[in-house]
C-alpha cells in the first residue's frame, strides 16, 4: 500500500512539473502582449485551480484549462502585467463555476469563446459583470434548453439575452469632450 502511495506521489509530482513547464512556456506567446508569468505566479495559478476544482467539486484529467485561458485572453485590452495573475485566477474560477452552472452542456471552447467575447465587449474587462450578469443569464438559458450556441461555438450569443440599455461609446465620448474641453 505504501509503495502505491509513493508511486502516486511521484506521478503527481511529475505531472505538476510538466504542467508548470507548459504554463511557463505560454510566456513565448504572451510576451508579445507584455504579459509574463514567473514560476511563482504559475504555481499560484495552479494552486488556485486546485482550490476552484474542490470548491466546485470538479475533477480534471489532463492539464486543466489554464493554458487555454492564457492563450485566449492574452491579447485582451483589459489585461496588463499588473492585473494579469489576478485576472487569470478569477477567470479560472469563473470558468469552473459556469461549467457547473451550465450543467456541463457547454464545451470548454464554447464557454471560453463566450467568456472572451463578453469580457471584451459587454463587460469592458469587468469580471464581476461577466460572472454576475452575462454568464449568469447565459447559463440560465442553457439550463432552460437553449442550444443555439452549438452552431455558433459560443460567438454572438449574448445579445439575445441582454436586456440592459447601454451607453453608446461614441456619444459618451462626445459628451465628455464637451464637458471637459
Amino acid at each position: 500500500m505504501e509503495k502505491d502511495q509513493d508511486m502516486f506521489q511521484l506521478l503527481l509530482k511529475e505531472k505538476n512539473k510538466q504542467e508548470l513547464s507548459n504554463v511557463i512556456s505560454c510566456n513565448e506567446k504572451t510576451g508579445q502582449f507584455g504579459l509574463n508569468l514567473t514560476e511563482g505566479e504559475a504555481k499560484e495559478l495552479m494552486l488556485c485551480r486546485n482550490e476552484s476544482l474542490k470548491k466546485y467539486q470538479r475533477v480534471e484529467f489532463g492539464g486543466g484549462i489554464l493554458e487555454k485561458l492564457i492563450e485566449i485572453f492574452c491579447d485582451s485590452q483589459y489585461i496588463s502585467q499588473s492585473n494579469y495573475t489576478n485576472t487569470l485566477e478569477q477567470l479560472q474560477d469563473i470558468f469552473y463555476e459556469f461549467k457547473n452552472e451550465a450543467q456541463d452542456l457547454l464545451t470548454d471552447d464554447e464557454l471560453l469563446t463566450f467568456m472572451k467575447e463578453q469580457f471584451e465587449g459587454v463587460c469592458f474587462g469587468d469580471l464581476e459583470y461577466l460572472e454576475g450578469t452575462c454568464l449568469d443569464k447565459f447559463a440560465e438559458a442553457v439550463r432552460g434548453g437553449y442550444r443555439g450556441y452549438q452552431s455558433t461555438g459560443g460567438e454572438g450569443e449574448y445579445s439575445q439575452f441582454d436586456d440592459v440599455q447601454r451607453w453608446d461609446k461614441n456619444v459618451y465620448m462626445e459628451i465628455v469632450k464637451e464637458l471637459f474641453w
